[in-house]
């Protein structure tokens, strides 16, 4: 197995001084390109998992200072947006292909494609098996798995957009999502059982400055405690009712005029505000910056009040970052501290922001950790920061995995909760 790097090089950058770099592992084979992008991250036990434009990586983190390479799989597909349940895990794939092979080319035109969901059997870490492929309307940007109530089945809430008349299997218009269910103990059954529209009306289709006009979701993110879900779909913020798994409800819609693409969501620990990003630019701009602004490319806090979002505040990293280097609003999750909102969150270039929103309308930043300009200059930094079980993970799309400690006092208490899962789009209170 390969050990974390021992040293790290001067574009390691700066951070504020209670957050530490206490390990990297960096890309290789067949990681190592540029354009071998690493994403998205979950954890189960003494695992995690981080997924790649190329496949995902197996962890052994045991020891956070010297997390061990389990295994790396080869199968191409992006964004390979990666879950985890028991020994299954899930890949999404939002590319056209020849097919679901993991050999398979990409092909946008042809007659004959396929994107969707993959699934794997992890039992043997060092050696996962391709079990399952299911395919998915305009594919799978993103998934978040919701429980059944009776525990024998996962639901997999497909987010995916951008449909086209060019694109088989993804024609306009596309404002549903799919839901695949998943049976526990036989996964090679897995479907599509519904494919609830959430926007009837089309949702926002103009807006000045909007990205892109809804036609579908980026992100969902589900608290399954209050039957609660929180979707981004590009124009829209939206809340849903998921009492009935296979049907959710809409049953709150907001937009933002300083929104360009509603990108993902993270509630608080009692479900009582959400957090909503903004990717201005997509993810490969320079928006942290004086010219845009704090209001642009930032997050939104929205409390949830008699059941609609009602906006408090912005929240953006406090320093600017160069020309050179992507950097917006992009993936991370709560630090379990009781009684406070406090999260970590990836700004690609801006790096890992730890930010205090426990006062809606005063969020602020009690940490950070900020490496310098990719050269040479490429699509870079922090995809996603996730805190597990007192780390906190890093997926560096070009450096690998980071693993970093902060030590504070508004977080020290959450060293002590220890979980045994955390996929960070399916939110349960600590």
């Amino acid at each position: 197995m390969l050990s974390a790097s021992p040293a790290y090089a001067a574009d390691d950058g700066k951070a504020s001084p209670n957050v530490k770099l206490v390990a990297n592992i960096p890309k290789q084979a067949p990681f190592k390109t540029s354009e071998a992008y690493n994403t998205d991250l979950a954890f189960q036990g003494d695992y995690a998992y981080q997924g790649n434009f190329h496949g995902f990586t197996i962890y052994d983190i045991r020891n956070p200072a010297k997390p061990a390479v389990v295994s790396r799989v080869s199968c191409y597909g992006a964004q390979n947006d990666v879950s985890v349940k028991g020994n299954l895990l899930f890949l999404s794939v939002d590319e056209s292909l020849s097919s679901d092979s993991c050999k398979a080319s990409p092909r946008s035109t042809a007659d004959k494609v396929w994107e969707g969901i993959r699934i794997f059997d992890i039992t043997d870490k060092a050696r996962p098996k391709y079990i399952k492929s299911v395919r998915t309307a305009c594919g799978s940007h993103t998934h978040t798995q919701v429980p059944d109530t009776a525990g024998t089945s996962v639901y997999l809430y497909v987010s995916s957009y951008g449909p086209g008349d060019a694109y088989p299997g993804c024609q306009p218009p596309h404002d549903k999502i799919s839901i695949v269910k998943v049976p526990l103990d036989k996964p090679t059954k897995a479907k599509v059982v519904s494919t609830p529209v959430l926007f009837p009306d089309g949702g926002t289709e103009k807006q000045d400055g909007l990205l892109t006009p809804t036609s579908g979701c980026h992100d969902i993110t589900v608290f399954p405690q209050k039957n609660l879900a929180a979707g981004a779909c590009m124009g829209d913020g939206i809340l849903m009712d998921i009492s009935d798994r296979e049907r959710p409800k809409v049953t709150a819609r907001v937009t933002d005029m300083n929104f360009a693409f509603w990108h993902s969501a993270t509630f608080n620990n009692t479900g009582t505000k959400v957090v909503f990003t903004d990717e201005l630019g997509g993810g490969s701009s320079a928006v942290c910056n004086k010219e845009v602004g704090p209001d642009h490319g930032a997050d939104a806090i929205y409390d949830i009040e008699d059941g609609q979002l009602v906006k408090k505040a912005y929240y953006k990293i406090p320093r600017y970052q160069t020309s050179a280097e992507n950097c917006v609003a992009h993936n991370g999750s709560l630090i379990p501290v009781k009684g406070r909102d406090i999260m970590v969150q990836a700004w690609y270039q801006g790096g890992v922001s730890i930010w205090d929103f426990t006062d809606s309308t005063k969020p602020a930043e009690i940490g950070y950790f900020d490496r310098g300009p990719v050269k040479p200059r490429d699509l870079g930094g922090s995809w996603s920061a996730y805190y597990y079980n007192g780390y906190i993970y890093s997926s560096d799309i070009q450096k690998g995995l980071d693993v970093l400690r902060i030590s504070d006092k508004r977080t020290d208490p959450a060293a002590s909760v220890r979980l045994k899962l955390l996929n960070t789009q399916t939110q349960y209170a600590y």
